[in-house]
């Protein structure tokens, strides 16, 4: 097994030799995919292998024995944070993708040591997390494919497809737990003469209808080091949506003036048609 490892890439012995060598012809072409979801991200890395109108699964790629889940090096999965993939918990960091296909269920498998080629150096005690899936039929797929689409707010789903079989498995990721904490570390950084992290705070939990306490707390603090229109237009929603549009009514006056001329027509025009809107509603 160790002599096929080779004779596939020999450019590990050249390399190895110290010889000048070029750069090796890849049939199976190469492939990065990377999927954000909050500020969290996903990225695939493997090589497309086609059928060529052999038989696959069973044949090409035999039942019972670890594959690379692509062609040439193995398939690598990298996560800028910490996921969990078939019930535990995975580090960030990247990793091999290793694949037992099975006529009914396959093992997934995500081995620590990323950079290898194919499955020949497969090494079991490495393996960080094996999970079980199950393939589905799909119509002709005749260069192997990953997809990569989000889950909602939970994670990614993504699935190998090849031949006439998809196998789908999920990255969960706590998107907002993740945000949340990546807030903390920024203002716990932040000086109080900059007025940009504190309003970043404060609109991000205005936008999400979260933390209003913090929220107005952080927006004065971000007015205290600066003005600018964006940080009294959200000072101003923070008062309306708290009840107090009479007292958010002229930072939102404000807002509109800073942003003549910095900001698109169309930015005040919405600003002052909402100045009106909210002095309209007033009580007497």
């Amino acid at each position: 097994m160790r002599a096929l490892a080779l004779l596939l890439c020999p450019a590990l012995l050249l390399a190895q030799a110290g010889q000048t060598q070029m750069k090796p012809f890849r049939v199976s072409p190469t492939v990065t995919l990377s999927h954000d979801l909050g500020i969290s991200t996903l990225k695939l890395e493997y090589a497309r292998p086609a059928v060529k109108g052999r038989k696959v699964w069973g044949e090409l790629v035999p039942y019972g024995q670890v594959w690379r889940a692509g062609a040439n090096a193995a398939t690598v999965l990298t996560f800028s944070d910490p996921v969990r993939i078939g019930g535990k918990e995975v580090p960030a960091g990247s990793y091999a993708l290793f694949a037992l296909p099975g006529a009914e269920t396959w093992t997934l498998i995500l081995n620590k040591e990323a950079k290898q080629w194919g499955a020949y150096f497969h090494k079991p005690e490495a393996d960080l997390v094996r999970w079980t899936v199950k393939p589905r039929a799909i119509p002709h797929q005749e260069w192997l494919a990953y997809t990569v689409d989000p889950d909602g707010e939970k994670g990614w789903h993504v699935e190998l497809r090849w031949e006439k079989v998809a196998v789908p498995f999920d990255v969960e990721v706590d998107v907002r737990g993740i945000y949340w904490k990546h807030l903390e570390d920024t203002l716990a950084k932040a000086k109080d003469t900059e007025w940009t992290p504190w309003f970043q705070a404060a609109d991000y939990c205005f936008k999400e209808n979260i933390h209003p306490q913090e929220s107005l707390a952080w927006i004065e603090k971000s007015l205290k080091a600066g003005e600018s229109f964006w940080n009294q237009e959200c000072m101003a929603r923070i008062l309306h949506r708290a009840g107090r549009t009479r007292e958010g009514i002229p930072h939102l006056e404000r807002a509109a003036v800073l942003a003549k001329g910095k900001a698109p027509k169309e930015y005040v025009e919405n600003v002052e048609k909402d100045i009106a809107a909210w002095k309209a509603g007033l009580k007497p």
